[in-house]
């Protein structure tokens, strides 16, 4: 059995999780829940690190689709970073750049979110 492992570090307002292994349809689940128990502790700002993710199936980016909407409408979000190539690729066909901005690194997507704050605070 394949496994995905997940590491979390908090940083300020943050969560950033960095992935290991595959997102198919026998270990989705681990990342839907880790989902759920960030946003039910009112984590909504959150960084998922690909960069050691071989795979993610139609199951694994459904996850991260599913997950979305509800995160923006508690004012947050989830920015994927350090995509390789192959996952990427199948990100590009499935246009779901319309709904998740991708980063070349987990540095840029935390940025990103500091970048967005600043923006808020001086309007």
């Amino acid at each position: 059995m394949d496994r995905l492992i997940i590491e979390e570090e908090q940083i300020e307002d943050i969560m950033l999780l960095k992935l290991h292994g595959l997102i198919d349809s026998g270990t989705a689940q681990f990342l839907e829940e880790k989902f759920n128990e960030l946003t039910n502790g009112d984590s909504v700002r959150i960084v998922v690190d690909l960069q050691n993710v071989d795979y993610i199936s139609s199951a694994g980016w459904g996850i991260f689709v599913g997950e979305i909407k509800g995160i923006r409408q508690r004012e947050g979000d989830i920015k994927l970073a350090s995509m390789r190539s192959d996952v990427r690729e199948v990100f590009d066909l499935l246009e779901f750049n319309t709904l998740l901005t991708p980063y070349a690194s987990s540095d840029e997507a935390l940025a990103a979110f500091e970048s967005e704050q600043n923006t808020k605070t001086t309007r």
